[in-house]
């Protein structure tokens, strides 16, 4: 099944009188359980093309659509709607809020989306299970390291229940073993729930774990290679 289709997709930016065309004329889907990777060097327009899936910027022309909803059509406070109850995000900076442990920052977004009480303890403490942090629920995030916090920010991500994630350079700011560990949890996710995870990345241990790569140089996709 479909969950994203992108057709023709562009955004020029209008710096210091200068057009600059972040992506150019993109033209991409993404099926239902995929494990996808945008790689390409710095400046290629991956990172725009994720804030561009994920309505965190708008297209200057072209459509997005997803589960069917064309979300470059979405006035503001609908895309805010849509992407809350539609879209997980990671990013890079963790952004998880300082003075709430670690359940109450995945409890948060189910809080925005009107979610009973009941519901929310018991979601947040599944999903911190399953990422490993059963045993760290009350715990701030200073008392955590970058790795834990990360897999705090993937719990959060999918505790709105949303159609696909994006994770922006997830591993940039973690070790090795941070990085092996957060990356299989996302994998078995991915198989086991069929959740829909694109990365925007330079990160060759998150490209070798991607069943598909996009490579992306000036604004355009120069490669889509899927893999068993």
């Amino acid at each position: 099944m479909k969950v994203i289709d992108i057709k023709n997709l562009t955004k020029i930016y209008n710096e210091s009188e200068v057009k600059v065309k972040a992506v150019d004329g993109i033209s991409l889907s993404f099926e239902q359980g995929e494990f996808a990777a945008i790689v390409g060097p710095s400046g290629s327009g991956k990172t725009t093309l994720l804030n561009l899936i994920g309505g965190l910027d708008k297209p200057t022309q072209g459509e997005i659509s997803v589960d069917g909803t064309d979300i470059g059509g979405l006035n503001s406070s609908q895309l805010i709607d849509f992407r809350l109850r539609n879209i997980g995000f990671v990013f890079q900076a963790y952004n998880l809020i300082p003075v709430l442990t670690a359940k109450e920052n995945v409890e948060f977004i189910m809080e925005l989306q009107g979610k009973k009480r009941i519901e929310r303890d018991e979601r947040s403490i599944e999903l911190l299970s399953a990422v490993g942090l059963g045993e760290r629920v009350n715990a701030r995030p200073s008392k955590l390291s970058g790795g834990q916090q990360q897999r705090v920010a993937v719990a959060r991500a999918l505790a709105s229940k949303p159609k696909f994630i994006l994770a922006d350079e997830p591993t940039a700011n973690l070790d090795s073993k941070s990085t092996e560990t957060l990356l299989n949890i996302m994998e078995q996710l991915n198989k086991e729930e069929n959740i829909t995870f694109i990365f925007s990345t330079h990160d060759q241990r998150v490209v070798k774990k991607a069943r598909r790569v996009i490579t992306v140089e000036d604004g355009r996709v120069v490669s889509d290679e899927k893999r068993n």
